[in-house]
């Protein structure tokens, strides 16, 4: 019983920022119906699989959901959903609001046959500025808010994208927050609302409040941006035989480094000696650490470096994380095993509570697994459902074996 238990969550989501943030509700133990369209998420058909439909991303974004699907196109298919909402706690969305306008499944429409809903969008961009109805995607809002120049400035002057969907995590785990503020407000009010997650501006917002810098200040002290952050040197060190995370970053950890590294003579020099020197020459700073960290191999300097007392990790790479002791001892990566793609590897919800436990209560669905119960629940018969099934407003639930 996750602390979201009761809370019933429609979900309208495809790709990964919606159902990033509706897995999450369901991993804190909302009941979420996920409603596909007669083809399915399209992150289904992302491989490697072993059975069509039920690719890794897909698997690794939607567990904790029942899956029904239906088309939104077709009169029955909305008024199935519409029928679906009018005891659900939560709508969230993922397309453009002019889509759902289009659907007749407007906040305005919804709203009055379930006035306690709270109606979440995420989406690309604020409908009170002219990009209002434009698509976006996470390249494009990475972009857009400054992450793809701050890779070029940090790096060899070539704007790159981050390598992961971040924008996509980032506003899904802000729309998680902002349902959860608008629930403890519907418990105090009664009523749901509407509450917009725009993309651009939740970036343009998580970027910015590093690298303002000094154009924070009316007229400007500067042109923006973090120095620390954008070093060039601020990078994994290459050791004798490796490479290895590191950060010495309070002057405490700059004097145990100075003791460890046998470096004492670095504590004289003004460039060294104290924060507010290391931020003006950082670069100087991390160029010399590079030297520094040359000199020993990775096992020395992680040995040496855990007794200091100063920041130290292994540079994973996506095979050796699996195997790191301390996700290793949370059991961060459990092996389950799935009713149809048999022994999959999970990721634990990282997030403890003292009382109510969250964990994810089912693994990610087939498509339309659950849509038969799912109805009988909103009070369709055999026979309405039978009949959306012949007019391909929904599909046959899928065959349990495992081959």
């Amino acid at each position: 019983m996750g602390p979201l238990a009761g809370i019933k969550v429609i979900d309208m989501t495809t790709v990964l920022m919606g159902p990033y943030a509706t897995q999450t509700l369901g991993d804190y133990g909302a009941d979420v119906i996920k409603v596909e369209s007669p083809e399915g998420d399209v992150t289904r058909l992302i491989g490697p699989t072993r059975h069509p439909g039920m690719g890794p991303v897909f698997l690794n974004t939607n567990r904790s959901k029942r899956s029904i699907c239906l088309d939104l196109k077709k009169p029955a298919g909305r008024e199935a959903v519409l029928r679906l909402l009018r005891d659900a706690d939560v709508l969230v969305y993922n397309v453009r609001p002019q889509a759902m306008a289009r659907l007749n499944l407007g906040y305005e429409v919804v709203s009055a046959l379930n006035p306690r809903l709270i109606y979440a969008g995420v989406f690309g961009f604020g409908q009170d500025g002219p990009y209002a109805a434009k698509p976006a995607y996470d390249d494009l809002i990475q972009g857009g808010a400054g992450l793809a120049h701050l890779m070029a400035v940090g790096g060899d002057d070539t704007p790159r994208y981050v390598p992961n969907a971040l924008v996509d995590r980032i506003v899904g785990l802000t729309a998680v927050g902002a349902i959860c503020a608008s629930l403890v407000n519907r418990d105090r009010t009664g009523k749901g609302q509407r509450v917009d997650i725009p993309m651009f501006e939740t970036m343009t917002g998580f970027v910015m409040g590093d690298h303002m810098g000094g154009l924070t200040y009316q007229p400007p002290l500067d042109k923006g941006g973090y120095a620390r952050h954008l070093s060039r040197d601020r990078r994994p060190y290459k050791t004798s035989d490796g490479y290895l995370c590191v950060i010495v970053y309070n002057d405490k950890q700059w004097n145990s480094f100075f003791e460890a590294s046998g470096r004492n003579d670095l504590r004289d020099d003004p460039r060294f000696a104290s924060f507010a020197g290391r931020a003006v020459n950082i670069d100087t700073v991390y160029g010399e650490l590079a030297r520094i960290f040359e000199t020993r191999t990775t096992a020395e300097w992680t040995e040496l470096l855990t007794k200091a007392d100063v920041p130290v990790m292994p540079m994973h790479d996506l095979e050796s994380v699996l195997e790191d002791p301390h996700l290793v001892a949370t059991e961060f990566f459990p092996v389950v095993e799935h009713p149809t793609e048999g022994p999959i590897r999970s990721m634990r919800v990282s997030a403890t509570w003292s009382d109510t436990k969250a964990e994810p209560k089912r693994l990610a669905p087939r498509l339309n697994e659950h849509g038969d119960a799912i109805l009988r629940e909103a009070g369709f018969s055999s026979d309405e459902i039978a009949a959306m099934i012949r007019d391909g407003v929904t599909r046959p639930a899928p065959t349990a074996s495992k081959e």
